[in-house]
């Protein structure tokens, strides 16, 4: 499975953005799927995961703000960003698992300026 993220940029706080991480290789509609997110200075943390049967969770500083969706037409995961924080500045990695595996994207850079 091979992972391609995108969507990331600069906005400015209060703002919106919408990631995509397309998937190839093979569906990936049957597997959980999630967004995870690393700031400078700081170990990589989750975001958002999505179930096979489209059920969410969220870290709880994102929690009413975003919201993870999939088009498993599209084999495709988003992550849909609202009301934008400077702390949610960080590069953004789509993940999914897999048959015991874990596969990830090479992450898009999201910015958010005060």
């Amino acid at each position: 499975v091979q992972l391609q993220a995108s969507g990331g940029g600069l906005v400015q706080a209060g703002g919106s953005l919408k990631l995509s991480c397309a998937a190839s290789g093979r569906t990936v509609s049957s597997d959980a799927a999630g967004w995870f997110r690393q700031a400078p200075g700081k170990e990589r943390e989750f975001v958002a995961g999505i179930t096979e049967y489209g059920g969410a969770t969220y870290v709880d500083s994102v929690k009413g703000r975003f919201t993870i969706s999939r088009d498993n037409a599209k084999n495709t995961v988003y992550l849909q960003m609202n009301s934008l924080k400077p702390e949610d500045t960080a590069v953004y990695y789509c993940h999914v698992f897999s048959n015991g595996l874990d596969y990830w994207g090479q992450g898009t850079l999201v910015t958010v300026s005060s």
